[in-house]
């Protein structure tokens, strides 16, 4: 086996798509192909890769938006959590495996951001896909606090889950840098920092004025 993995900055509000393949089955998978499908299925063919699968980590229009171009120039189906807002060709539930070749997609279901979202485990390479739940430096999105209680659940499965070496790969190029590792993050992310939800709702109300502070964006 041989992987191929490639980020690919694909428009939008700084949105990343994913090609994963394994180059002797000579079989990859389009993960999130936002606003420019185009993009990643060239890629998958100069890589020598038909493509079986078109993955969402979540149903959010700048993750979708690209697929039915990419069903239309790949033939592949859709495959997504059970509960996306359009209902999938194959349906991902927790703890799934979607196979690549000699790889393996361990799907774990992560809501909070939206409810049908999921991160994409590889382990033989430790490699973390992590849509809009964690981003460098940063998590994604929420519309309640509950909403936000079930991030902070879904991150701490997260973290107890994948070894400190993994690497995260976020949806949108939203940090100091396009990637990161799961030990890095721990360290460094302010909201993995936080020692219990409380102080993370806290941290998310406060948000503004600390990244003031710290002249992040």
């Amino acid at each position: 086996m041989q992987l191929i993995f490639e980020q690919v900055r694909t428009g939008g509000d700084r949105n990343f798509g994913y090609l994963v393949g394994d180059r002797e089955a000579g079989h990859g998978v389009l993960i999130d192909p936002s606003y420019s499908p185009d993009v990643l299925v060239t890629r998958a063919t100069d890589q020598g890769l038909t493509i079986t699968h078109i993955v969402n980590t979540h149903g959010h229009p700048d993750h979708t938006e690209g697929n039915s171009a990419a069903v239309e120039l790949t033939g592949a189906p859709i495959a997504a959590h059970p509960d996306a807002p359009n209902a999938p060709d194959v349906a991902l539930a927790d703890g799934q495996e979607l196979t690549v070749g000699a790889f393996r997609l361990r799907c774990l279901h992560t809501p909070g951001h939206c409810d049908d979202h999921l991160v994409l485990y590889e382990p033989s390479q430790h490699l973390l896909i992590t849509g809009d739940l964690l981003f460098i430096g940063k998590v994604g999105g929420t519309k309640t606090e509950e909403d936000a209680r079930t991030e902070w659940a879904s991150l701490q499965r997260v973290l107890d889950t994948v070894p400190d070496e993994t690497t995260v790969w976020p949806g949108h190029d939203y940090g100091a840098r396009p990637s990161s590792t799961i030990g890095l993050e721990r360290h460094t992310n302010p909201f993995l920092l936080c020692p219990d939800v409380d102080a993370f709702l806290r941290l998310r109300t406060e948000w503004p004025v600390y990244k003031k502070r710290l002249g992040l964006k």
